[in-house]
């Protein structure tokens, strides 16, 4: 995998991708219309402010479509109009705390979103590659030490966490049910957590840090014990990319992948902070503020030999390099700086 046959994959080609106006999604449409695209995004209106997607004007940089996935007949005429040949389904209620304060809304975009995604797919007869993507967290949690497989039986437990299992076993029935001819390959996702540049939302951890660091405060951290696999943003999104390339030219490499970083990148929350505060700098520190919130996993840790042997595929970045970046990009943003010029180059010096 690298960029060039990237370049030649996804020159000229259609591709929509949802959710284009989170953090993910902002990071992978700008990669592919790097790539040559022709990109259209549908989505709400950033989640965040301010939001990667509108500090570095990437609204002018493709066709960006304000919309709801829960709106199957808006989701159906841009989908008509587009002709997209590439679809990456990356739209959610993405906060595990925000999903038990609004169980509902979370089930009707994580799940019912999918539907109507994979639905006008099935409409559309220009599509031939679908990924959606899903997380970690649909995995039946036992917090067992080693890495949980494709395999393994799928129960997310917290209202998000278990409408991402809905929304993998939903892509799962399209799959057997509509797409046995050939016509569409469909795969989805597992990925870890991201970190980097531009991630402005609520309840994450690294956001908090860039947030409290840059205004001279202490940061509290809230379960500084609980092990999480941690990559760069990049990295899943160059495999999102490389996985929907692969199963077009051959229908074999379709079915389900997790992504996430080697285990020596898997690690506490307390550990991440002391790397951000590093990075960061003498004026960075953290404080142990333990609330005991609603229920989330004590450890989690993806087994990803099956996406390293389909693709001979490996982390470019280890955990301690993601955090660099994603200090560089923060503080080139509060330095003023051009993001889109940033993000052009963090993307070309991850496939350099």
């Amino acid at each position: 995998m690298n960029w060039n046959e990237l370049e030649k994959f996804y020159s000229g080609k259609s591709v929509l991708v949802t959710g284009h106006t989170g953090f993910k999604g902002s990071w992978l449409t700008r990669m592919l219309t790097l790539a040559g695209a022709k990109v259209t995004g549908y989505s709400l209106n950033p989640p965040t402010d301010p939001s990667l997607f509108e500090i570095a004007g990437l609204e002018d940089t493709m066709d960006s479509v304000i919309g709801d996935v829960r709106d199957l007949a808006r989701l159906q005429e841009v989908f008509e109009r587009v002709q997209p040949q590439v679809v990456f389904h990356l739209a959610a209620q993405p906060i595990v705390r925000d999903s038990y304060k609004d169980p509902v809304y979370t089930y009707e975009t994580n799940v019912m979103g999918t539907v109507n995604v994979l639905e006008c797919v099935r409409r559309t007869k220009s599509v031939q590659s679908f990924l959606n993507v899903t997380t970690d967290k649909v995995y039946e949690n036992k917090e067992w030490e080693y890495g949980y497989r494709e395999c393994d039986p799928l129960d997310g437990y917290d209202p998000y966490s278990n409408s991402k299992s809905c929304s993998e076993l939903v892509t799962h029935s399209y799959q057997k049910s509509f797409f046995q001819d050939g016509r569409c390959a469909i795969s989805t996702s597992r990925a870890g957590n991201v970190i980097g540049g531009g991630d402005f939302a609520n309840d994450r951890i690294i956001p908090d840090c860039v947030r409290s660091a840059g205004c001279g405060r202490e940061i509290a951290v809230r379960n500084p014990h609980s092990t999480r696999p941690y990559q760069l943003v990049l990295e899943p999104l160059a495999v999102y990319m490389a996985i929907a390339m692969r199963q077009w030219e051959d229908r074999s490499f379709q079915g389900y992948y997790n992504v996430g970083p080697d285990d020596k990148d898997c690690v506490t929350t307390g550990t991440l902070v002391d790397l951000f505060c590093a990075a960061w700098g003498p004026e960075a520190s953290w404080v142990d503020q333990y609330d005991g919130g609603p229920h989330e996993a004590n450890f989690l840790k993806l087994d990803c030999s099956k996406i390293k042997r389909a693709l001979n595929w490996t982390p470019r970045y280890g955990v301690k390099e993601a955090i660099e970046k994603t200090v560089a990009w923060s503080k080139e943003y509060l330095e003023g700086a051009d993001m889109l010029e940033v993000m052009d180059r963090q993307i070309r010096e991850f496939f350099a």
